[in-house]
């Protein structure tokens, strides 16, 4: 007996349905569809650089092979994670050696370019330049921030989307039936099952068949893979939140942009989804802080106070308790009066704090501690309010002496703020009838 012989490991599921051909494809019928961009561009035989930009598990590889397939063309692949300039230089000279011996163009596969640096992606643009390379690169980040210009400029972006019911099932029926799958093993689905897998696979096809073949090596030949199976199977499987990524960044900006539309049902949507993604919920009580002083502002100043307070509570309690507190505060900013108008002032005010320099504070505004700058007339001419009618000194300046008077912070007609606004209209009125007296600098 030979102690050191073993069986050949199995290919896991997925590997075994990739699809031999682009009509065996699924999903991203948006740009693979007869008439559909990308497909008409492989008809035409017109092959690019491209990148394929995408959540994972929608086929970023498997599409870019079937594409050297379809136009026969040379493959070759490397990762970002392990390869660098040396291991793009062996791609360019296996790419000359194609041209030269048989006439074929290369497909230079670069599976999470992102994570390239910036003279990493430099390395290869002359041989996408002069044809040496047909690029394709694949990512789950934003393009726009993590290649550079001069890579963007020289691919075309396609987005593939997460796989959708239509396309799940299509996977599912084609791994309970086809041979290479497990159709010998005469196995089914329910439709309850099914919608466990789907929710659990979070439009992830790659995420849908390693579920599908975990539950398989539980179940018996002929029988039905069931709701309890996959409950102790599943356990509680988080949708896609990259903390830090794309998705991460676009839930957070759905959140606040539901807020600020004055829709709190939106906004406790996004949030739970943050939520059951595994997102910190101080982080999320942080910007529902931030929302707070930039969607709401004077209009109900009582929403900082909620915000800092759900805050708190997150912090002592803890979840669940103070996920509810931070729910109650997202929901009383979203139904609260809205104004930005601090937020558009105090931009105003900053970008032309930058703009004018360091201008020098008036002798009148200035305070004299001191017999010395008494002397120099720090805080002559000062007026002190309170001592004023109504504690207003109409006609003061509180500018730079280079600097006109400017009005930042302008109260919109709503909440708190619309009684602000009359009471700088009214203030606004003395200083009409009492002209500000520009001092001498």
């Amino acid at each position: 007996m030979d102690l050191f012989r073993s069986e050949p490991v199995a290919q896991p599921l997925a590997a075994r349905l990739r699809p031999s051909n682009l009509d065996e494809y699924v999903g991203q019928e948006h740009l693979l569809a007869r008439g559909k961009p990308l497909r008409e561009a492989l008809e035409q035989g017109a092959l690019h650089s491209m990148i394929f930009w995408g959540p994972p598990g929608v086929g970023k590889t498997t599409l870019a092979r079937l594409l050297a397939q379809f136009c026969d063309a040379h493959f070759e692949t490397v990762s970002a994670v392990l390869a660098g300039v040396k291991e793009i230089r062996q791609a360019v000279e296996v790419a000359k050696q194609q041209a030269g011996q048989y006439g074929k163009r290369t497909i230079l596969f670069v599976d999470e370019v992102h994570r390239f640096n910036k003279s990493q992606q430099d390395a290869f643009l002359p041989y996408v330049e002069d044809g040496t390379l047909i690029f394709i690169g694949a990512t789950t980040e934003n393009p726009s921030f993590e290649l550079n210009n001069a890579l963007l400029s020289r691919a075309r972006v396609y987005v593939l989307k997460s796989l959708d019911e239509a396309a799940l099932r299509k996977l599912v029926d084609r791994a309970l039936t086809e041979e290479r799958g497990l159709g010998k093993r005469n196995l089914s689905v329910g439709d309850e099952a099914f919608k466990m897998l789907m929710a659990a696979a979070d439009g992830d096809g790659r995420r849908m068949l390693n579920f599908l073949e975990n539950a398989s090596d539980l179940a018996e030949d002929g029988s039905e893979i069931g709701v309890e199976l996959l409950q102790s199977l599943l356990g509680d499987s988080r949708r896609r939140f990259d903390k830090g990524g794309e998705a991460f960044y676009d839930q957070i900006s759905a959140l606040h942009k539901s807020v600020r539309g004055s829709n709190p049902d939106g906004a406790l949507y996004w949030y739970a989804r943050m939520l059951d993604g595994g997102c910190d919920p101080l982080y999320i009580a942080r910007r529902v802080v931030r929302m707070a002083s930039e969607d709401i502002g004077n209009a109900d100043p009582r929403a900082l106070s909620l915000c800092l307070a759900a805050w708190d509570v997150q912090e002592r309690l803890g979840s669940p308790e103070g996920e509810l507190a931070v729910a109650q505060a997202i929901t009383y900013i979203a139904c609260a009066p809205k104004s930005n108008a601090v937020y558009v002032g105090f931009k105003t005010a900053l970008r032309e704090a930058a703009e004018h320099g360091s201008l020098e504070v008036p002798l009148h505004l200035r305070n004299a501690p001191t017999k010395l700058m008494k002397q120099l007339g720090y805080g002559e001419e000062y007026r002190y309010a309170h001592d004023e009618p109504d504690a207003y000194a109409a006609g003061e300046d509180y500018f730079p002496d280079q600097l006109e008077p400017r009005q930042y912070y302008q109260p919109v007609p709503r909440g708190l703020e619309l009684k602000i606004g009359e009471k700088l209209r009214h203030l606004a009125e003395l200083d009409r009838i009492s002209p500000r007296q520009r001092r001498k600098p």
